[in-house]
């Protein structure tokens, strides 16, 4: 009995048509039936023996008589069998690497872009600055300016120096090819006339901004002035792009200063006039290391600009070391002094006022009066025509300036304590210099012109220290205001008010003796600090004699001899 079945073998991973491979089995008793296997590719390696190894037990084998496929095809098969196997992980592939390329290309794009626009914006604002109107306007304007107050309606101030054409010229981009430096005392009206010249233009190509002794400060109000955030405001970190504000303040200066260069060769094309950028109050900046490396920094730009005609730099100052610093490398730089008013000048001021609100001509005597009392100082001027009682605000004004120098420089005489001898060193010599004052008017007499009025006395600043016998003072009684240093180095009061103190003081009786009982106690103390004591203990009288002679570059040599006849006790 012959029976026919069918065995069906699958794959486990993906199924492929099955080969057919014909077997014949001869069973005994002379019954033979067909066996039909159905195998898939990898079991017929095994079956034809291409398995690599020894069939297994009861494994079914090819009959001799039947034909083998050749080893070609079964190779063949086999590379497109793995080729098919690899295609889906070959699209996968592709398929990611092209996401990544494609978002990467977009990321790259975007934050090109915003790199670009971001640098557009940034030269857009600091151009903006400069455009008219200026939030220094805006607040002078809030404030009042007290020494430009129109008394008329042709607009002519009740007030204006001799010095404001020059300075509306500068500003107003007339006057080009220099940077320059206002220098003066304080409350001369420096700043009233920077003003004055910026709203004539409307602030149009102007920008002005305070100095501070903080660098930092300065860098903050630097970028108000320019509207310039310093790349604080960049968002490229988005985009894994660094922005450069990881550095110091003097950098940030610099990089600031690049923007201004080109928004100015922007504008030389269009307009044909430089930018003015004002930086007021530079006294402020401190003579150390920092301040001097941002005042050279400045220079250098504005020697730069000026030269070419894009950026004119106006620096106003108090003090006369930032004239003293700025002169070892100025070339282009033009000084400007601003001082008092002139008598005839501020007489005529103070009728014009006085008649304007008070509604009557004061008394000429008394307006020679306020003039012999404040001189021609703005700011003084400006509280004492406001006031009803001019002399007793006069005299208020003297009060106060005396008493801010006695506080400063006050000297304590003979019964000082050595832990002051500092401080005392600092107040002694501004006596001195003040006393060498009064000395020099009372020998060449007051000086006094009808027009000009009284000529302060006046010392060269290498006189002045040698009078002090000391080169560093001077500097620092400049910055609180009790001497000044004008453009040509004479050192002289800080105003008419410090000039009376200065000849009150000096007036006193007792003064030279105490002035010069402070100047022994303090080279007594001196002395005892470069004094040596030598003890000699149990020394019997008359037994020794201690000699000394002064030995050039050696000091005191002291010796001790005994006598030889005297005897022991």
């Amino acid at each position: 009995m012959a029976s026919r079945f069918h065995f069906f073998l699958s794959r486990l991973t993906k199924p492929s048509r099955p080969s057919i491979l014909q077997i014949t089995t001869i069973k005994p008793a002379s019954t033979s039936f067909k066996t039909i296997v159905y195998l898939s590719p990898q079991q017929k390696r095994y079956a034809n023996g291409y398995g690599g190894g020894p069939p297994t037990p009861g494994q079914v084998s090819a009959q001799p008589g039947q034909p083998e496929e050749s080893s070609d095809e079964d190779g063949a098969e086999r590379a497109k069998n793995r080729a098919a196997d690899w295609r889906p992980t070959l699209i996968k592939m592709v398929e990611s690497a092209a996401t990544t390329v494609v978002s990467l290309f977009v990321l790259g794009l975007a934050g090109y872009g915003y790199h670009r626009y971001y640098k557009y914006l940034v030269l857009q604002k600091v151009e903006n600055a400069f455009k008219p109107g200026d939030p220094v306007l805006e607040l002078a304007a809030l404030e009042g300016a007290p020494p430009t107050i129109p008394v008329d309606n042709d607009d002519e101030h009740w007030i204006r120096l001799k010095e404001q054409q020059k300075i509306d010229a500068i500003v107003d981009g007339s006057d080009r090819g220099h940077y320059h430096l206002l220098i003066g005392e304080k409350g001369t009206g420096k700043s009233s006339m920077l003003l004055d010249a910026m709203q004539k233009v409307a602030g149009e190509g102007v920008s002005m901004f305070e100095a501070h002794a903080d660098p930092e400060i300065f860098r903050i109000r630097l970028g108000k002035a320019l509207d310039y955030e310093f790349h604080e405001d960049y968002i490229g970190s988005l985009f894994s792009i660094r922005g450069p504000r990881d550095t110091i303040a003097l950098l940030d200066i610099e990089r600031a200063f690049n923007k201004l260069e080109k928004i100015a060769l922007q504008r030389r094309k269009e307009v044909g006039k430089p930018l003015v950028l004002i930086i007021n109050s530079t006294h402020l900046l401190r003579d150390d290391e920092n301040g001097r490396d941002l005042i050279e920094l400045i220079q250098q730009r504005a020697e730069q600009w000026a030269a070419s005609n894009l950026v004119t730099i106006v620096l106003n100052s108090d003090d006369y070391w930032v004239y003293e610093r700025l002169k070892q490398y100025a070339t282009r730089m033009q000084v400007l002094p601003v001082l008092d008013l002139p008598r005839a000048q501020a007489i005529s001021a103070l009728i014009k006022y006085r008649a304007r609100y008070y509604e009557g001509e004061p008394n000429t005597d008394i307006l020679e009066q306020v003039y012999g009392k404040v001189g021609g100082r703005l700011s003084f001027l400006n509280q004492v025509a406001r006031s009803k009682d001019m002399l007793h605000t006069c005299d208020k004004i003297c009060k106060a300036e005396k008493t801010w120098f006695l506080n400063n420089c006050w000297i304590l005489g003979e019964e000082m304590d050595d832990d002051v001898m500092d401080q005392q060193k600092y107040a002694s010599a501004a006596m001195v210099l003040a006393k060498a004052l009064v000395d020099q008017e009372k020998e060449q007499g007051s000086k006094y012109d009808p027009e000009t009025g009284r000529i302060l006395p006046q010392i060269p600043l290498h006189k002045a220290r040698e009078i002090m016998t000391r080169a560093d003072f001077i500097k620092d009684y400049d910055h609180i205001n009790i001497f000044t240093i004008d453009a040509q180095a004479m050192v002289r009061a800080d105003s008419v008010p410090m000039l009376n103190a200065f000849r009150e003081i000096c007036s006193e009786e007792g003064f030279d003796e105490h002035l010069q009982a402070t100047l022994d106690r303090i080279s007594a103390i001196e002395s005892l600090g470069r004094t040596r004591e030598i003890v000699a203990k149990d020394l019997i009288e008359n037994i020794y004699r201690i000699q000394g002679r002064s030995d050039k570059g050696d000091g005191l040599r002291v010796s001790i001899e005994g006598k030889a006849d005297n005897k022991k006790d």
